[in-house]
């Protein structure tokens, strides 16, 4: 059966995609949970130094320029560090995570229509590397690239692995109009 591999490989990727999940959760959120709660630290201070017209709380007189603009900028950096600690969270469940769970069941769909297609087996095997080899050039790559691989950042930002799913879909679209048969009974 030609759509086997498709199947297989399917399942395969992903255990490896779907993994990702966890490891966001026990690895990255953490330091997330860290960079919020300092933010919010500092948009407190901020918050009270408005409220109380940029009055200082330990000497009750004015605050300099300098105090304010320190504040500001705790603040402003405390914002940042959160939105950099989100990055690689968001980079990683929008690319490889969600991707790779996506490509990894349209291999497993794949591989059980190609079981139903009276087309050649050269056309079913065409179809069939097209998906696996698309699904390694795209989201193979992304994970790759997330995980400090840059080659495969320079693979992935070529195109050929979403081409190869478009090819396969468009193979696969022709393969079932031509070869699905109606059971007979």
């Amino acid at each position: 059966m030609e759509g086997k591999k498709n199947i297989v490989f399917g399942f395969l990727f992903l255990v490896v995609t779907a993994s990702l999940g966890p490891y966001m959760v026990v690895t990255l959120l953490p330091g997330v949970a860290d960079a919020a709660a300092a933010k919010q630290t500092q948009l407190s201070t901020l918050q009270l130094a408005v409220s109380a017209e940029f009055e200082n709380q330990e000497t009750l007189e004015t605050m300099t320029a300098e105090e304010i603009a320190k504040t500001n900028s705790m603040a402003i950096l405390a914002i940042n560090t959160g939105l950099n600690s989100r990055m690689e969270v968001d980079t990683i469940k929008g690319g490889p995570h969600a991707h790779g769970n996506l490509e990894a069941v349209l291999n497993i769909l794949v591989g059980l229509v190609l079981g139903l297609l009276t087309i050649p087996a050269l056309f079913k095997q065409i179809i069939s590397w097209t998906f696996i080899f698309g699904t390694i050039a795209h989201a193979g790559m992304a994970m790759l690239g997330v995980f400090g691989f840059a080659w495969a950042g320079t693979v992935l930002g070529t195109g050929a692995g979403a081409i190869l799913i478009l090819l396969g879909l468009g193979f696969m679209g022709i393969a079932t109009f031509v070869g699905y048969k109606k059971a007979e009974i």
